[in-house]
């Protein structure tokens, strides 16, 4: 069996037919659930914190989440030239935390829905337990950086 690939935006969509993936998704994410709820079992809400997998793989981590709430993928082909419109994510400056752009191939018009889909993304990930802060970097293009919040000592 294949390991589950995660869909970051970055590369080329995963290969498999729709409902196969969303079959797929739904299934890793779930094994994401149950490891926050193994992990976390000493925390109030076990499932609503990072657990220490997806600290050491925020990328994959955030990825899974965006994708299972069905957040869109962006893609880019074979060339490097982007073929859909969806989040892309990459590591950041600072490590452990996950850059999440919103792109799209040329005049489709993502950086005009760039600041809905970012708070979307930043709403799906906050109920998960992350941190996400909207930046503006250059031509006033709108980003978010995601990381789980600092480690502490155990809720009840």
């Amino acid at each position: 069996m294949a390991e589950f690939e995660v869909a970051t935006g970055a590369a080329e969509l995963p290969a498999g037919d729709d409902r196969g993936r969303e079959a797929a998704v739904r299934t890793a994410f779930e094994g994401l659930l149950q490891i926050r709820r193994l992990m976390n079992a000493d925390t109030a809400g076990p499932e609503g914190v990072p657990a220490e997998w997806e600290r050491r793989q925020p990328v994959r981590a955030v990825a899974l989440a965006l994708e299972a709430a069905g957040v869109p993928p962006s893609a880019v082909d074979a060339a490097g030239r982007r073929t859909a419109t969806g989040y892309c994510l990459g590591a950041a400056e600072r490590t452990g935390v996950v850059r999440v752009e919103w792109l799209g191939p040329p005049g489709s018009g993502a950086g005009y829905a760039a600041e809905d889909a970012l708070r979307n993304c930043a709403a799906v990930l906050r109920r998960l337990g992350w941190e996400a802060l909207e930046y503006r970097g250059p031509r006033r293009h709108r980003y978010l950086e995601v990381e789980p919040p600092p480690a502490g000592p155990p809720r009840r």
